[in-house]
């Protein structure tokens, strides 16, 4: 990943990069990777996380029908 710092400007690069980090979801993938997940968990998180999925998309479905 790779920011252009223009003037001298760190801070502004630094803001940069961290919201291109955040879009990427490597912040959320370090935190996962900080301790062992048994493949049990995992399946259960991932199931977990379609479901949220879905049921988010079908209320921003229902909510452009207007049901």
């Amino acid at each position: 990943m790779q920011v252009v710092v223009r003037d001298n400007n760190v801070d502004q690069a630094l803001r940069a990069l961290k919201k291109k980090m955040q879009r990427e979801g490597i912040f959320r993938e370090m935190k996962l990777r900080r301790s062992f997940e048994k493949p049990s968990e995992r399946k259960a998180r991932e199931k977990a996380e379609a479901v949220r999925r879905y049921r988010k998309l079908m209320r921003k479905r229902m909510e452009r029908e207007g049901f």
